[in-house]
């Protein structure tokens, strides 16, 4: 008798429905509240409109935050993908 559930896949192999492609759910956020974090340290939130296969991103109402304080108040915000070290989708308000 196998010690693995028996819903698992063989080998070890995570189910198809388990695995979660990046590009999907960066598609399924748009329109949503996100925290964008640069290499730099600096945090950018707002409203996630766009991203591409570089990771750029652009944002509306973003606001930019240094050191844990709002710095600044952006309408609009484009970022550079190469500067990105993670997109997080925030919980709806």
């Amino acid at each position: 008798m196998s010690a693995e559930p028996e819903n698992s896949p063989p080998n070890g192999e995570a189910a198809e429905t388990d695995a979660r492609d990046p590009s999907g759910f960066l598609s399924e956020i748009i329109g949503a509240p996100v925290t964008v974090k640069l290499n730099s340290g600096v945090v950018y939130k707002g409203e996630l409109q766009s991203v591409d296969g570089y990771m750029n991103i652009a944002l509306e109402d973003t606001k930019e935050i240094v050191d844990g304080k709002m710095r600044r108040n952006y309408g609009d915000a484009f970022v550079r993908g190469n500067n990105v070290m993670y997109i997080s989708a925030d919980a709806a308000q």
